[in-house]
């Protein structure tokens, strides 16, 4: 039976039909969905786990148990699940073990725009990259396969477009697998170095064999036109853009195991064909591999190294422009993201602006505080820097500094890496004021929980980790709790915190305002006699919020009566709510 899939789903049910059995993930858009997918699957069982560090090696735990399991992360998360990565594929495998990776090219959901394939080079590690979501599911069970085959972990890369693109997937049973025996072998998976430096002449083995599997494996194929004057070689989701354009009129190699690449197969196929052009998103893997052959052929010399591909600029750098790969010249109007109305983080973000406090933000929707007219973020960086980059920040411009420099981060985020850099500021000690914006979700990739929620990934109660208690315990006496709709107690929490001799916490709780449990005061109006035009209201930059008539005016389908407009209003203007 077929069945519609988005490509994630499409890696989900994979997993499922290969009799996998454990999958540990952390949240991190284009991936979140595949564990989402997979937790539906009664016989697998999911986690959110608090970073892609430890989701990688429950699943390698799971993997010497004899299952077999999967790891789920952004392209950034693969940063911090390389510790592992690495030394497993030293250790290689007992059962199959997935690590699925999915790249952004163009950022639309990340700080970067890395290409995952240099993970693979690096590890030296097979991976395997479907275009679509039929491949993705057929992939993601043979990856196990690979796994065992080999006796490695092998990595899955998707990217935006094949994770949230969909297509038609045939469904089958899953296969009936029990439990590989585990038997203790200290050699293979203890990786001291008497041990570890037996295991690199191995990986090198193991990476001759699987390039000579690659000559002739399943995942990468040669589809021959007639005319010779023009040959592709590409992958991914390019591929799809190569097919939308010459349909069947020209020959592609398309290559689905990414790593290690084929070298005969490409000499071959360069061979018969006068012009060969490397069609291929981010970096020049695939091109350089071809170049180190020996064979001419063009690549980023044509397309872009930066940003994500389409239909229309492949056609255009290929010179196949054609009405239906064209873009319309109207401009679609821009529409920047902004924090919802009623955000919890607002209250928060108007204040430190306010005051003109130094913040140093942190990975999750409050960095969207950076946007005008709040603008109240100096820096991001990645998961957890805020805390210990706060930290350097005061050790490097002293005392003064302190009393005007905050960290901002979230709950999930703080789970993820912020508790060793608040470590750090009670172990090495600065004064230093940390604000955890707790708003009981992970909010950015769509309302996951995390272990400061108390619910697990099926929404079943769970152990919730008491944030005030942790702080203390990591070393901080001042741990305060403030309601970030109340902008007076914000800010008199903030600049007490600030002004005090010794590190401390301040924790603004309120939850995220698009919870369903969440219940909301009927929203507020203005009264247009009484408004003065004064736009205070304006500069906390609420969706809710316009100006009509040269007066304040409020939408009622988008406000929750949250009252932080209304405390800003020097003339009783704004009237309901009373949150």
């Amino acid at each position: 039976m077929k069945k519609l899939m988005l490509g994630n789903e499409a890696v989900a049910r994979g997993f499922y039909e290969a009799g996998c059995k454990v999958v540990s993930s952390y949240p991190g858009t284009p991936s979140t969905e595949i564990t989402e997918y997979a937790a539906k699957y009664d016989e697998i069982y999911c986690e959110w786990a608090p970073n892609e560090k430890v989701g990688l090696e429950v699943a390698f735990g799971a993997s010497l148990a004899g299952a077999r399991a999967a790891a789920c992360m952004k392209h950034v998360g693969l940063n911090v699940a390389a510790d592992p990565l690495f030394t497993l594929s030293y250790t290689g495998v007992n059962g199959g073990l997935v690590v699925c990776v999915a790249d952004d090219p163009g950022m639309h959901s990340s700080q970067n725009e890395q290409d995952s394939r240099h993970y693979a080079i690096a590890a030296k590690l097979p991976m395997l990259e479907p275009s679509d979501s039929a491949e993705a599911k057929e992939f993601a069970k043979a990856a196990f396969e690979l796994s065992e085959k080999f006796d490695t972990p092998v990595i899955f890369r998707t990217c935006t477009r094949i994770a949230h693109s969909q297509c038609a997937v045939e469904q089958q049973e899953p296969v009936s697998r029990e439990l590989l025996s585990y038997e203790k072998n200290p050699k293979k998976y203890i990786m001291a170095p008497a041990n570890a430096i037996t295991k690199h002449p191995i990986v090198e083995e193991r990476t001759k064999a699987l390039t000579e599997y690659a000559e002739s494996c399943p995942f990468n194929r040669v589809e021959l036109a007639k005319d010779k004057s023009l040959g592709i070689i590409t992958s991914g989701t390019s591929y799809q853009y190569v097919k939308e354009i010459y349909g069947d009129s020209v020959s592609v190699l398309k290559l689905g195991l990414v790593n290690p690449l084929p070298e005969k197969l490409i000499k071959d196929f360069a061979a018969d064909h006068s012009r060969v052009v490397v069609i291929e998103e981010l970096d020049p893997v695939i091109e350089n591999h071809c170049k180190s052959l020996g064979l001419s052929v063009e690549g980023k010399n044509l397309f872009p190294i930066c940003g994500e591909f389409s239909q229309s600029l492949v056609a255009k750098v290929m010179g196949k422009e054609d009405k239906a790969f064209t873009v319309s010249d109207d401009q679609i109007p821009v529409r920047p993201p902004v924090m919802c109305a009623g955000c919890p983080h607002r209250g928060l973000f108007y204040t430190l602006a306010k005051k003109k406090i130094t913040v140093l933000g942190d990975i999750g929707c409050y960095t969207l505080g950076m946007a005008p007219p709040l603008a109240a973020i100096d820096s991001v960086l990645c998961m957890g820097a805020s805390v210990s980059g706060t930290h350097g920040f005061n050790k490097a411009r002293g005392a003064e500094s302190e009393k005007k420099t905050v960290a901002v981060i979230g709950d999930s985020t703080f789970m993820h890496s912020g508790m060793t850099g608040l470590a750090n500021i009670a172990y090495n000690g600065t004064n230093s004021t940390v604000i955890i914006v707790d708003n009981s979700i992970t909010g950015m990739t769509g309302h996951q929980q995390n272990p400061t929620t108390g619910y697990n990934i099926k929404g079943d109660p769970a152990t919730k980790i008491d944030l005030e208690a942790l702080c203390h315990a990591l070393g901080f006496n001042r741990v305060r709790v403030v309601d970030p709709y109340n902008l007076k107690e914000t800010e008199k929490v903030v600049m007490e915190e600030l002004s005090a001799d010794e590190p401390s916490v301040i924790i603004s709780r309120r939850p995220c305002a698009l919870l369903k449990y969440v219940k909301h005061a009927p929203a507020l109006t203005v009264n247009a006699d009484k408004c003065r035009s004064c736009k205070a209201c304006m500069k906390i930059g609420c969706p809710a919020i316009s100006m009509k008539n040269g007066k304040a005016h409020i939408d009622a389908t988008q406000c929750v009566g949250c009252d932080v407009c209304k405390q800003l209003c020097a003339f009783d203007a704004i009237c309901g709510g009373e949150n």
